[in-house]
């Protein structure tokens, strides 16, 4: 049977406003993340909404936070966030679960860098891996002044 969208056809779930998969390859996942590890923590109670899902935008600051770190190697130096696009929240995250950020460079400007970030969790730390989370971050190398800068040449 041909069906028209990846997730047609897989066995979805509903959990509150959330509706999500059994298997990370209904929503066209990869079964691996997508690039390195840039950080991982602990997703806590004080993170929570009303209904006790991790918020949106704990997600997205741990999202910020992991792809600077990467931004920063790139750029041996200071970075700023100038631009998040297309960032889906997939699945809910728990608490108990580990989040892992993972980041991939996707283009190399004069002074800016941009990832590819997706966060994967792994419910109350066991088992397996669940895309949770995706974007496309941009950053700009600055300056002391917070002027934009050239970044170094790559090699």
């Amino acid at each position: 049977m041909q069906h028209k969208h990846r997730w047609e056809g897989a066995h979805i779930k509903e959990f509150g406003m959330w509706s999500y998969t059994e298997s990370e390859n209904a929503w066209g996942a990869a079964d691996a993340p997508r690039g390195a590890l840039a950080s991982r923590v602990l997703a806590m109670p004080t993170d929570t909404n009303p209904k006790g899902d991790i918020f949106g935008g704990w997600i997205m600051s741990m999202m910020d936070m992991a792809g600077k770190m990467s931004a920063t190697t790139v750029a041996n130096g200071r970075v700023v966030t100038v631009a998040v696009d297309s960032i889906v929240f997939r699945q809910p995250v728990k608490v108990g679960d580990v989040v892992c950020c993972y980041t991939d460079i996707v283009r190399v400007g004069r002074s800016s860098i941009t990832l590819s970030i997706e966060v994967w969790a792994m419910r109350q730390g066991q088992g397996d891996r669940l895309k949770v989370t995706d974007a496309t971050f941009t950053f700009v190398a600055v300056d002391d002044d917070g002027r934009p800068r050239p970044l170094p040449a790559r090699n």
